[in-house]
């Protein structure tokens, strides 16, 4: 499946939000608190569509997933009981690839989705390769063997001290794995998600 490959802090400058986590988009946020271009010192009047749509991209930006795959979330998501806008994090929380980042084993959800796909971590024992699998309570995920020492890995554990652990996962560093406690709560993703924009986007 295609992924953004283009300039992320231009993406995060457009959208007024470091989607992709980094310090580069932090000091660029800093620095030019604007979008890109020309036009963009300019103040122009934003429409209700344009405020959802912008929030829906910054989600879908942050985790990494398409347009076509992140309708199928919702859809999925307004199906399930309960509130779908909490619903929707929930599932894009429970992805494979964003546990591998939260667990602290990865410096970014990208890095994460490339270790997965490279087949470096075992899921309840098999070597998995597809990033948006879903996990559940009770999964156990490791890093294989021959992955243990790999500079990447402890590279992120290292340098991720002070991220804030996840409470719904058991992460063992020094054995380098991971045990899904519970299923991740709207409170387990970023604050600053207006969820209720995207569900009025797609609701029209």
């Amino acid at each position: 499946m295609a992924r953004y490959t283009g300039p992320r802090v231009r993406v995060s400058r457009r959208l007024g939000f470091n989607v992709f986590e980094n310090k580069k988009g932090d000091k660029a946020l800093q620095d030019r608190p604007y979008p890109p271009g020309e036009n963009g010192r300019k103040r122009m009047r934003e429409t209700d569509y344009g405020t959802q749509l912008k929030e829906k991209q910054k989600v879908r930006y942050m985790y990494g997933i398409m347009e076509k795959q992140f309708r199928n979330y919702y859809k999925e998501a307004s199906r399930m009981a309960g509130i779908t806008g909490e619903n929707l994090l929930i599932l894009l929380e429970s992805r494979l690839d964003n546990v591998i980042y939260r667990a602290g084993f990865a410096s970014s959800r990208p890095q994460a989705r490339q270790l997965v796909s490279h087949r470096h971590f075992r899921l309840n024992g098999k070597l998995v390769d597809i990033p948006s699998i879903q996990v559940k309570q009770g999964d156990k995920i490791e890093i294989k063997q021959s992955s243990e020492n790999m500079i990447s890995i402890q590279h992120s554990l290292d340098t991720g001290q002070d991220r804030e652990e996840a409470k719904w996962l058991n992460v063992d560093k020094s054995k380098k794995n991971i045990e899904i406690l519970s299923t991740p709560s709207r409170n387990d993703a970023s604050q600053q998600i207006e969820e209720q924009l995207i569900v009025e986007l797609y609701s029209k």
